[in-house]
């Protein structure tokens, strides 16, 4: 009979192991989804803005002028 009640206590043992190491990969796993959905913010920003920075750099090359002569060396 002890050893019936040694082998159950080992299972609870393992079982609440096991419930332990669960709480904790689901806490990371949650944080792991906040970090990447923050991320994912993050990189939408940046690619308004490079759009926003490209489309001027576009417009301000367009609109200078630079006139068509041969370098002083010439």
């Amino acid at each position: 009979m002890e050893n019936k009640e040694n082998l159950s206590e080992q299972a609870e043992n393992r079982f609440m192991a096991v419930e332990t190491k669960l709480a904790y990969l689901e806490d990371f796993v949650s944080k792991m989804q906040e970090e990447v959905v923050s991320q994912q913010k993050t990189i939408e920003n940046l690619r308004i803005e490079n759009k926003i920075l490209s489309d001027r750099i576009q417009d301000i090359s367009e609109n200078l002028e630079i006139p068509n002569r041969k370098p002083p060396h010439y």
